[in-house]
């Protein structure tokens, strides 16, 4: 079925269950897996307007660099566990959704599997539903996890019926 699967991941505990569940999928295809982080070019940008100065810059770098590091480190740990091959990539893109794509591309992938959560509005409009954009310019097939609700989402606090066991 699949053979080579992608798993963004942004360190988020909704894209970890993603991987989780992915990494299940590839150990019942037999599939390898990619984790991807990607780090976004808005500092550098910003550093070469003037807004910050060559130290602070160094030391976003540094620790974008290290936060991708340890959340493709969850990936390839989650891997291991399940004795799925794993590589990861680190990749730099003004719009994730672009590097995902293109990283599904040129690596051969043949689904990629990622996390789809609800974002407040404002949030929403700045950073995106990279899902979504994803989901229009992959020309594979993009398998969506739903995030676990967050608390505030609106449906939370709606009552979900629970069936009742007669004993």
């Amino acid at each position: 079925m699949f053979k080579h699967i992608l798993m963004p991941t942004d360190g988020s505990e909704h894209s970890e269950q993603a991987v989780k569940r992915g990494i299940e999928l590839a150990k019942l295809c037999n599939a390898k897996v990619t984790g991807i982080h990607v780090v976004p070019e808005y500092h550098m940008l910003l550093a070469s307007e003037g807004a910050f100065d060559i130290g602070t810059e160094e030391r976003i770098q540094e620790e974008t660099q290290q936060n991708a590091l340890r959340f493709l480190e969850f990936v390839r740990a989650t891997a291991a566990t399940a004795n799925v091959p794993c590589e990861t990539v680190v990749a730099t893109n003004a719009h994730p959704y672009d590097a995902i794509v293109n990283t599904a591309n040129e690596r051969g992938c043949d689904l990629i599997v990622m996390t789809a959560r609800y974002r407040k509005s404002l949030v929403k409009v700045l950073m995106g539903d990279q899902a979504t954009r994803v989901l229009h310019r992959a020309s594979i097939p993009v398998l969506t996890f739903r995030g676990i609700m967050s608390s505030d989402h609106p449906d939370r606090d709606r009552a979900v019926p629970r069936a009742t066991a007669k004993v």
